[in-house]
């Protein structure tokens, strides 16, 4: 199981720097970085309702959960 999070794209969609996203959210630019890069280990959900307000999304837009195929399986 894996979660992918897109966040890159909602601001790419909505031409929006990781600056611009950091000041208007109100978090440091490393821990925005880590979590637009999958790094995170969690977010609060106050977070992500920040970043959803400010780019005018909803949750499913920034996080996706995709099943894991087995290295070992023939497809």
């Amino acid at each position: 199981m894996a979660i992918i999070v897109n966040l890159d794209v909602m601001m790419a969609k909505r031409k929006m720097s990781l600056n611009e996203l950091s000041d208007k959210v109100g978090l440091t630019l490393s821990n925005l970085s880590i979590l637009k890069t999958g790094k995170a280990k969690a977010i609060r959900f106050s977070t992500l309702e920040a970043i959803c307000e400010v780019l005018a999304c909803q949750p499913g837009d920034i996080l996706e959960y995709e099943v894991d195929v087995p290295k070992n399986t023939t497809l």
